[in-house]
C-alpha cells in the first residue's frame, strides 16, 4: 500500500477530481445532493460548499449559500432531507409543494446550525464582510431555532417536535456538531457587533451536558456507541480538549481504527470510511496529536478512484470500494481535513482547535 504525506504543501492539482465531483454534483440552484441521485441536505450541502471555497471556486460556494437562503423556512429551520422525505422539481432538486402537503418533514437541529460553520469558514477564507452580512439574518434565524431546543438540562432536542419526530432526545455527534456550530455563530456576531451572549450560554450548558451528563442522550433508542462519531465527535468540536480530549480517543483507538486503512463507521463491521476518517484526523489535531492526524491522512488517500475523487468507504474483508458512491461530502470532508494539517489556506486553523472558551472558564 502506497500511503501520501504532502507536508506543508499540496501537490499541484491534487484536488482537481474532488472539485471536479462536487461541482458536476451541484444544481444549477445551487444545490449539491449527496450524490447522482441523492438527498439534499443542510449539513452534507454545507460541508460540499466548504469543500469548494477551500480550493477557490468561490462563485460555487455561493450558489450554495444562496440556495440555503433560498430554502430556509420561516421558522429558520430546513427540511432535512430533500429528495426524499419532501416532494422534489427532478430537475432543479428544491421543494415543490406547500409545507402542509409534506408528511410530516423532519427538520434537524444539527443539519439547520450547520449555516453558522459554513459562513464563518467562508469568511476566514476570503474575509468578505459584505458577503458575511448578507448571511447574517440566516444564521441568526438558524441558530434561535436551534437553540430554541435546548432542554434545562442543556442538550439539545434532535429534531422539532414534529409527528414524524416524536423522540425527545437528543444525540451525542449532533449536539457536538452543534456545539461547534455555536462557536462559529457567536464569532459571526462577535465580528458584526451582534448580540451573542445567549448563545454563548447555551453553548456552556451544552458542553456541561455532552460531559457531565450522558443520561440525557439516546433516553429513547438504543445507544449510538457503536457508531465512530460518538467516540471522536466531541474531540473534533472541542467538547474535550487538551488531557481530556487525548484520553478519549485512545480509549477506543483500537476497536476504531483499522491501521493502515482508517477509521471504521460502525465498531462491528469491516468497513472504513473516508469522511470518518478525515473527520477524526481533525479531532486528532483538536487534542494535540499533530503526527498521528498526519499518519491518518497518509491513509485516506489510497481511496481515491481513478477520477480523483473518493469513494463513501473501503470493505476490507472482501477489498472493495462500498458502497458504489464518490459522495460530495466525502471529497470535502478530505479537502477540509488536508487544509486544517498542512495549513493551505486562513481557514484551516478553524477545525484544529477549541477557539472559544466556555463562559464558565
Amino acid at each position: 500500500m502506497t500511503y501520501l504525506s504532502f507536508g506543508d504543501r499540496l501537490p499541484e492539482g491534487f484536488f482537481d477530481g474532488s472539485v471536479r465531483r462536487i461541482l458536476e454534483l451541484q444544481r444549477d440552484n445551487g444545490a449539491i445532493p449527496w450524490y447522482d441521485g441523492g438527498v439534499i441536505d443542510p449539513w452534507n450541502h454545507t460541508e460540499a460548499a466548504m469543500g469548494l471555497a477551500t480550493l477557490g471556486e468561490t462563485e460555487a460556494a455561493r450558489r450554495a449559500f444562496r440556495y440555503l437562503m433560498d430554502t430556509q423556512l420561516e421558522d429558520g429551520s430546513w427540511h432535512g432531507e430533500l429528495g426524499s422525505a419532501v416532494p422534489m422539481d427532478e430537475e432543479e432538486q428544491r421543494f415543490t409543494g406547500d409545507e402542509e402537503d409534506v408528511p410530516d418533514p423532519i427538520r434537524d437541529t444539527n443539519f439547520a446550525a450547520y449555516i453558522a460553520t459554513g459562513a464563518w469558514h467562508h469568511y476566514l477564507l476570503d474575509g468578505d464582510l459584505s458577503h458575511l452580512k448578507t448571511l447574517w439574518p440566516h444564521v441568526k434565524a438558524a441558530i434561535d431555532w436551534v437553540v430554541a431546543h435546548q432542554s434545562p438540562h442543556g442538550d439539545i432536542r434532535w429534531a422539532a417536535d414534529e409527528p414524524r419526530t416524536p423522540e425527545d432526545d437528543a444525540l451525542i455527534t449532533g449536539c457536538s456538531s452543534i456545539y461547534k456550530s455555536l462557536e462559529c455563530a457567536i464569532f459571526i456576531a462577535q465580528r458584526l457587533g451582534e448580540p451573542s451572549r445567549h448563545w454563548a450560554e447555551a453553548r456552556m450548558r451544552l458542553g456541561e451536558a455532552l460531559r457531565e451528563k450522558p443520561h440525557r442522550f439516546d433516553r429513547t433508542w438504543e445507544p449510538k456507541d457503536r457508531f465512530s462519531m460518538d467516540w471522536y465527535y466531541p474531540v473534533l468540536a472541542g467538547v474535550f480538549t487538551g488531557q481530556a480530549a487525548r484520553d478519549r480517543l485512545a480509549s477506543k483507538w483500537d476497536i476504531f481504527v483499522a491501521e493502515g486503512k482508517g477509521c471504521r463507521c460502525v465498531l462491528d463491521q469491516p468497513w472504513v470510511t473516508v469522511a470518518e476518517s478525515a473527520e477524526l484526523c481533525l479531532a486528532l489535531l483538536v487534542s494535540g496529536e499533530r503526527k498521528k492526524a498526519e499518519t491518518l491522512l497518509s491513509w485516506i488517500h489510497q481511496w481515491r478512484a481513478d477520477c480523483g475523487a473518493y469513494w463513501m468507504g473501503y470493505q476490507f474483508e472482501n477489498a472493495v470500494a462500498w458502497p458504489d458512491e464518490k459522495p460530495a461530502w466525502t471529497a470535502a470532508a478530505v479537502i477540509l481535513a488536508t487544509d486544517a494539517v498542512i495549513g493551505m489556506t486562513p481557514a484551516a486553523p478553524l477545525f484544529s482547535g477549541r477557539h472559544l472558551a466556555e463562559a464558565a472558564e
